[in-house]
């Protein structure tokens, strides 16, 4: 092979075919004999040919170093997590689980990224740290009951002001750069699809773990659950980020077609079930449980917006996708006008309580940001604007978020006492 290629370094046509009938063969040769014909132009091109790796063949090789990162963080996520079962402690007193799951989890996500990080900066280091123990000590002092709205609401707001912490240590603290934001936006709706495909795996292996011990009369249920399964739990989202760093070509093409799908489909879901409202004689104006099944669908559509946005505007101009968007939009502003209506009126009968508030707040923010949205999906319509005009806005408008979680864990149960 060396001598044929040797022969043929000035026929371009001969070399391609020489490739093809043998490419290992030819990359071999050609790599060691490339000082000998270095002088030749084309040899830098075939040099530069064989050398690139594609995205794929770079993804795949897999570090002995990053896979130690990854089990170290999981390990250090498991340890605590079972802090209860290690020290003793009592589930029901404590609320362990209800205060400590989302900011250990998220606590796991950041020492990997911070751990796979190329250049680590101390400052950066020091202060999510701050706000972890802040925050850990914070939660764990308030309360442990279910009969304090305003500490509930703490609860589980501190997982979404933890993520926003996450959101600035996966950008290594870039705020003014509103694209990476967009990045972290895309990464969680990557880790959601992956999130559901794990689960769906743990939820088999599970099933067939316990069956297979149950046919030979060996109950592993308590043990399984209490030791696997909430350690799995907590390692699953550094698990999923591992592959989303890894093997980005795996998401890249899932979850643009997920966004594709369920645009339109959640479209046409949201147009029958408005419609179906004075049907079913339901409202939210008296219906306390039903306008909070309304708001959480709210949240879940907006958030089904924001990931399409980020999905979809990474690819070419799709105009019967731009138009869905469009139409998905307005009527989860409608939906966001009914809700918001319900609340005013709750708040004259009623007045305000920690949840009215939240609610409130949270409704007001929303109903802002799909404002901004529906003027830039108009202009991307009508006016030729681009899709990454929608993520901008987004992106922009999330550290309004930020300062509202962090009202709700800090300020609201102080606002009303406790109670």
């Amino acid at each position: 092979m060396k001598n044929k290629i040797k022969d043929n370094i000035g026929n371009p046509e001969q070399l391609e075919q020489l490739y093809r009938a043998d490419k290992k063969g030819f990359e071999k040769a050609f790599l060691e004999i490339y000082p000998q014909i270095s002088d030749y132009t084309i040899s830098d091109f075939w040099k530069t040919r064989l050398e690139f790796k594609s995205e794929k063949e770079e993804a795949v090789r897999i570090k002995r170093k990053d896979i130690l990162l990854l089990i170290v963080a999981c390990l250090v996520t498991g340890l605590l997590i079972k802090i209860p079962q290690l020290f003793d402690i009592d589930l029901v007193k404590s609320f362990f689980y209800e205060k400590n799951t989302g900011l250990i989890t998220l606590f796991g996500l950041s020492l990997y990224a911070f751990l796979t990080k190329d250049a680590l900066k101390i400052k950066h280091v020091l202060i999510s740290a701050a706000v972890f123990i802040v925050s850990a000590i914070y939660i764990n002092i308030l309360p442990s009951t279910e009969t304090s709205d305003s500490v509930v609401l703490a609860f589980i707001h501190l997982p979404l002001m933890i993520w926003c912490l996450y959101g600035l240590i996966f950008i290594d603290f870039d705020s003014r750069e509103k694209i990476k934001r967009m990045d972290y936006i895309k990464y969680n709706g990557d880790l959601a699809v992956l999130l559901a495909l794990i689960a769906i795996a743990g939820g088999i292996l599970t099933a067939l773990t316990i069956g297979l011990f149950s046919a030979i009369e060996i109950n592993i249920e308590d043990f399984y659950f209490e030791h696997i399964v909430i350690w799995g739990l907590v390692s699953a989202p550094i698990v999923a980020t591992y592959i989303v760093r890894k093997f980005p070509f795996v998401v890249n093409n899932i979850a643009p077609i997920i966004a594709n799908i369920f645009s339109p489909l959640v479209l046409i879901t949201l147009i029958i079930y408005l419609v179906s409202i004075p049907i079913s004689g339901k409202d939210p104006y008296n219906d306390r449980d039903f306008l909070i099944v309304f708001n959480l669908m709210l949240l879940g559509v907006m958030a089904i917006i924001v990931f399409s946005v980020s999905e979809i505007s990474i690819k070419r101009k799709q105009r019967f996708t731009e138009r869905i968007l469009l139409a998905l939009t307005i009527v989860t502003l409608i939906i966001d006008l009914v809700a918001l209506s319900a609340i005013v009126y709750r708040l004259g009968e009623f007045g305000f309580t920690p949840n009215r508030t939240v609610v409130l707040g949270s409704n007001l923010l929303i109903f802002g940001n799909l404002i901004l949205i529906l003027i830039d999906l108009y202009r991307v319509n009508f006016k030729n604007k681009k899709l990454n005009h929608v993520e901008l806005t987004i992106a922009r408008y999330l550290p309004v978020y930020a300062v509202w979680t962090i009202f709700v864990v800090f300020g609201l149960p102080l606002l009303y006492g406790l109670k």
